[in-house]
């Protein structure tokens, strides 16, 4: 064991581990980070996944909502964020020539777009309507997220609106989205955001779909999800300049074996055993794998169920954009945004029903991201002149409980053509006339399966959220005895804290994480 020990070590080198690393050592504090990949970054790194083939794909993480204007500022971070014009455009099932395209810059041509999906434009209102509302919760709570957690009472009253605090938080968010809006496809658009990462109804009780939606609305309190110029892997590579320049000692290649209560972290470095110890260890994993590391799997401190991912994620490279059947919308503006495919709210409910009885949903419900539109520099010159784009496909409702690691190479194919063919449902020609091959004549296309997150970044379950999210309050009755308990850190070990997407106020790429966990150290060790 080192004799002297380290302020801080920090199990993992995600973007939130390299958020803590950077805060910590600007604070002077000794920093090490042991990060078992031989690169650093986690889920938001940016890859050619293809051979030979000069596209850097955002492999994991795709947008960014979530990380505050004040990390990027504090960090002095380059990061540029590109605003997407469109919104998202839904095909609309059965129909081959409509669809509602929702265009941020032209607010006649959506409204008209809604009258001819709809059949008039109340839907239209109320959509408007029901972002200014969801504007006011982001203006209300986001603040809060780099702060010690408000209780819930103090939530409420920072809303200041009891029937929208109740709509949003206290009921299941089908109600709502019921309620105010009449047409399937509208209310599909809304529901999706309740559901990308999660397994549930949005009818259940349990107000899953509530917690998902409200992450995904809430961002810099405005909920745009942008794209990071250059990738994904600007993001964390900006993160680890930040916390090298600072000082912090971060090692790849380093396996954690263990850590004990009292700051003990075991790792395998070069085929040896190393020992260190921390005043505090911060952990940027997912609280199950914590608590294997801890010696109690299963029965579990800090997370006793195993997490459980609910999508399969498509990247595929294209020698252009496919054409649709819908011929009133340019492809250009339908991928521009987010697109919808069989995701109205009826079917939404649907495939996860279908989902619990053990099939693959058919049609499947995706959203599909077209990156490369926003941002041709993850291209070269020579794919960009010739007019290939990237797409990015999400499947919904596709739990991890079918997958095992004896049929999940047959899973994935399945899968991926259940995915091609969702695509293929609302295009005017075959999606796979246009992948691209590459280097070796392979199909350009690269399918992750909730088990296949598991084994490259240490998701268990495949849960993008590192288990079940939480709501960015305390209950009034919680305790608040502990810099952890008030900062939303605590695994209820004083010396070990969670600063990845396990922490409350934790999902996506955000590094609120990192920099809560890092607050609730300084503050420990200035009381010491």
């Amino acid at each position: 064991m080192n004799n002297t020990p380290y302020d801080v070590v920090i199990v993992g080198g995600g973007h939130n581990g390299l958020t803590a690393a950077a805060y910590l050592a600007r604070a002077g504090k000794d920093v090490l980070l042991l990060e078992r990949d031989d690169h650093l970054g986690g889920a938001a790194v940016s890859a050619t996944a293809f051979e030979g083939v000069e596209a850097r794909l955002s492999r994991y993480s795709y947008l960014v909502s979530l990380m505050p204007k004040q990390i990027i500022e504090d960090l002095g971070l380059d990061i540029e964020l590109a605003r997407r014009r469109y919104s998202s455009y839904t095909p609309v099932p059965g129909n081959t020539a409509a669809g509602l395209l929702i265009d941020g810059a032209d607010a006649d041509a959506t409204r008209g777009s809604f009258k001819r999906v709809a059949g008039n434009d109340a839907d239209f209102d109320a959509m408007r309507e029901f972002n200014t509302d969801t504007e006011r919760l982001a203006r209300a709570l986001f603040p809060t997220f780099c702060g010690p957690l408000p209780s819930r009472s103090e939530a409420r009253k920072l809303l200041d609106d009891d029937a929208l605090w109740d709509e949003l938080i206290e009921q299941p968010l089908g109600q709502a989205i019921a309620r105010r809006f009449g047409n399937d496809v509208v209310r599909g658009v809304v529901a999706t955001d309740a559901l990308i990462g999660t397994f549930t109804s949005l009818d259940d009780p349990s107000l899953d779909a509530n917690r998902c939606f409200l992450y995904h609305v809430v961002g810099n309190e405005t909920g745009d999800w942008d794209i990071p110029i250059g990738g994904m892997g600007v993001v964390s590579r900006e993160l680890e300049r930040a916390a090298r320049e600072a000082g912090a000692r971060l090692v790849t290649s380093a396996e954690v074996t263990s850590i004990s209560a009292d700051g003990g972290v075991r790792y395998r470095l070069d085929g040896e055993e190393h020992a260190v110890e921390g005043r505090h260890v911060l952990t940027n994993i997912a609280p199950w794998v914590l608590n294997g590391l801890l010696g109690h799997a299963g029965e579990g401190t800090v997370e006793s169920a195993r997490p459980e991912g609910a999508q399969v994620k498509v990247n595929l490279l294209l020698a252009r954009l496919p054409r649709l059947n819908d011929k009133s919308v340019a492809p250009e503006a339908a991928f521009g945004g987010t697109f919808h495919i069989n995701e109205g709210y009826g079917r939404l409910e649907e495939a996860f029903q279908e989902a619990l009885r053990g099939a693959i949903p058919n049609p499947l419900p995706c959203e599909v991201y077209c990156h490369s539109l926003t941002d041709p520099s993850i291209l070269s010159p020579e794919l960009v002149e010739a007019g290939a784009q990237t797409l990015t496909v999400f499947g919904l409702h596709v739990p991890d409980r079918w997958i095992t690691e004896e049929n999940n190479d047959a899973r994935r194919e399945e899968l991926q053509a259940a995915v091609l063919a969702s695509l293929n449902s609302v295009l005017a020609e075959p999606i796979e006339d246009l992948i691209l091959k590459d280097a070796n004549g392979n199909p350009c296309i690269e399918t992750k399966t909730t088990l296949d997150l598991e084994h490259a970044i240490n998701m268990p379950g495949g849960n993008i959220f590192h288990g079940s999210l939480q709501w960015p309050f305390l209950e009034d009755e919680a305790p608040r005895n502990t810099a952890a308990e008030r900062w939303g850190v605590s695994t209820g070990n004083p010396r070990i804290l969670v600063c990845g997407s396990g922490a409350r106020r934790g999902g996506g790429v955000s590094g609120i994480g990192g920099h809560n966990a890092a607050m609730a150290v300084l503050e420990n060790l200035a009381d010491q």
